[in-house]
């Protein structure tokens, strides 16, 4: 017994002495970074009282400038790269991708097949899959798909209208249905299906796309260590997505596969593309790929931009001069096209592109990029040197927000974005959709559903506060995603 428990001692004062030393590593190294705690490094507070980038936000401000790339960062007790400068942001993303073309987070395609999407999977498997689905996002597939969103849009003005007057004071929570908008859109392009969220809050599509955000196959704790430590959870043969999630994707995906090929139909969509591969004579995608690649699609296209054109009209009903302008510029451009909103119209809509970027700029949704490097890296300075497999954090909250880029960065002002003063920022200063090589390959379609849903809702109604409307919201402290705590309150005109 007491061989045990001398046995048990030692090996427990190891694992300290060990975890002292990699939280030392930055101070071995003599890179400027905030103390770390022990366990939780620099996240104490994350998921409970602190957002992800009111940790990373602190720390860009108080150590950027002074010729430092980066500073020190501790995601619990393993050492990341919290970048500084956007030199640095231009070489990981572009310049130097191939020596950071991973993202260093968890996935594991055998045992958690639809992690092993196009988002999560690495540089030999992202390569190819990357080149396979980007003819689906080309502006001729966009405008083939355009109708099709126009429609659902035809009928979340209904919807909309019918939620104003069932209201005597005209107050609706907003983000609920922008997400029953968009989860339509999406089942719609991606699978085929009529989801019909719009008319029913409970249908499963759209609750299963909420579920697969907040719900998790594990504890918070478990769930870090997969994110800290992917390599290691992978050959531990761990899964992070809920069992019933998988199953429900796993279930759809199928029977529209067997369903399509069945009746040999054919919509140009998403699915579309996915089947072709699937059946290629060369290089076939497996049934699992197939389904990660029609999971990720769905729920980026699902949060993103609902939450963003959530943001939108929190900003724009506290800004009525900007959304009088919006409006009158909608007006404009279809009486011009005889009332008819197409692909084309949507292209002369400058301004509504100037507020969607000035939202993304204000509440970039995915407000950190991360990649890993494959090698040691050195910087511009010598001191500075990124070792082989240490995640590079991009802090995009933090550069959005920085005054020396974007001057009084907390007002909302959409002629940040005319042509003009994009010119006069540096390069890889806005990053909603990433950049280089491993941007989003979806960008077209998120920016064209938001589009589309902002058009129809400010040419038929007028938003603004109320006493519901928290200013400033709350952000859900867990989600990695830029969300807002209980949603978004607004009062809501019929026009």
């Amino acid at each position: 017994m007491n061989i045990v428990l001398t046995l048990l001692l030692i090996l427990a004062s190891l694992l300290v002495y060990y975890i002292k030393y990699l939280l030392s590593y930055w101070k071995r190294r003599g890179i400027p970074h905030d103390e770390p705690s022990f366990p939780q490094g620099n996240m104490v507070g994350f998921a409970k009282t602190k957002h992800i980038t009111e940790l990373l936000t602190p720390v860009y401000n108080k150590y950027k400038g002074n010729n430092r790339p980066f500073a020190g960062f501790y995601f619990l007790v393993k050492p990341s790269v919290l970048v500084l400068d956007l030199e640095l942001v231009k070489n990981v993303l572009i310049k130097d991708f191939d020596k950071f073309d991973e993202r260093g987070i968890f996935f594991n395609e055998r045992d958690d097949p639809l992690s092993g999407n196009l988002f999560q999977i690495n540089g030999e498997k992202w390569r190819p899959l990357r080149h396979k689905i980007s003819p689906t996002f080309t502006s001729g597939k966009m405008k083939f798909m355009f109708p099709t969103v126009t429609k659902i849009g035809d009928e979340f003005v209904n919807v909309f209208s019918e939620k104003v007057a069932s209201t005597n004071s005209g107050v609706l929570e907003i983000t609920d249905l922008l997400g029953r908008f968009t989860a339509d859109v999406i089942g719609t392009c991606a699978f085929g299906l009529e989801c019909n969220s719009l008319r029913n809050p409970n249908a499963e599509f759209v609750v299963m796309g909420r579920r697969a955000f907040v719900d998790r196959r594990h504890n918070r704790f478990v769930d870090t260590f997969l994110h800290s430590f992917p390599k290691l959870a992978r050959n531990l043969r761990m899964a992070s997505i809920h069992p019933e999630i998988e199953a429900f994707y796993m279930r759809i995906v199928k029977e529209t596969v067997e369903y399509r090929e069945k009746h040999n139909i054919k919509r140009q969509d998403f699915m579309d593309m996915l089947i072709e591969m699937k059946n290629s004579a060369e290089n076939p995608i497996t049934f699992e790929e197939l389904a990660a690649q029609a999971f990720v699609f769905f729920l980026a296209g699902f949060e993103t931009s609902s939450t963003t054109m959530g943001f939108a009209l929190y900003e724009l009903a506290q800004a009525q001069q900007v959304q009088d302008k919006m409006r009158a510029e909608i007006n404009q451009v279809l009486k011009k096209h005889n009332n008819e909103f197409s692909y084309e119209c949507m292209q002369e809509l400058k301004y509504v592109e100037k507020v969607i970027a000035e939202t993304l700029r204000k509440h970039p949704v995915l407000s950190q990029l991360v990649r890993s490097a494959k090698a040691d890296y050195t910087t511009s300075e010598p001191n500075y040197v990124i070792e082989k497999g240490t995640n590079v954090i991009i802090p995009v909250y933090a550069i959005h927000h920085d005054a020396d880029i974007y001057p009084e960065p907390n007002k909302f002002d959409p002629e940040r974005f005319s042509e003009e003063e994009q010119q006069k920022r540096p390069h890889c200063s806005y990053l909603p959709f990433g950049e280089g090589p491993r941007n989003c390959v979806g960008l077209r379609f998120g920016k064209m559903q938001t589009c589309i849903g902002l058009t129809y809702l400010i040419r038929n109604f007028r938003f603004s506060v109320c006493e519901q409307t928290k200013i400033p919201f709350d952000l859900v402290k867990s989600n990695f995603l830029l969300s807002p705590q209980n949603g978004i309150y607004l009062k809501v005109e019929k026009i």
